[in-house]
């Protein structure tokens, strides 16, 4: 993504045209009347607005590392580090040493880095992966999600 059409992207967690945006509504095959009806899962694809009041975190970056997106939560929770300030610059100096050198390699390597945390006595999940549009990689997504500290794992067959 270029550094022109990251102003497009400031602001919020939206992206505009020809940036990977979801696909158009669908119609499904039911009608009313003379008009198709909305799919109900068209509401995920109708933009990102879904992910605004999202209780987690999500920090989106470019190929290049520049901080693109984040949603409201993302906002608060790196309020002190810049908040929405920190639109347009560079996600690796968000992250001290060696947390830099391993973000640096998870974007070239393009794969996915889970962990966990515990930070002022909140305990987080942080999910960090590839952000692909139509098998294009386009940059990297931060997820932050404050978890339980005792928290249950089930085994599903």
């Amino acid at each position: 993504m270029s550094h022109a059409s990251d102003k497009a992207h400031r602001g919020k967690i939206r992206r505009g045209e020809g940036s990977g945006d979801p696909p158009a509504p669908a119609a499904s095959a039911k009608t009313n009347g003379d008009e198709p009806t909305r799919d109900p899962s068209s509401r995920l694809r109708d933009g990102a607005s879904w992910v605004e009041e999202f209780p987690g975190a999500v920090t989106v970056a470019d190929e290049e590392g520049t901080i693109v997106a984040m949603n409201d939560r993302a906002m608060k929770v790196f309020a002190a580090d810049g908040g929405k300030a920190l639109l347009g610059t560079n996600v690796l100096d968000c992250h001290p040493e060696p947390s830099r050198t391993k973000l640096r390699g998870l974007m070239a390597e393009r794969r996915a880095n889970v962990y966990t945390i515990e930070k002022n006595g909140v305990k987080k999940l942080i999910y960090q992966a590839p952000w692909t549009v139509g098998g294009t990689y386009r940059g990297f997504v931060e997820l932050s999600l404050e978890i339980p500290f005792e928290l249950p794992h089930f085994v599903r067959k």
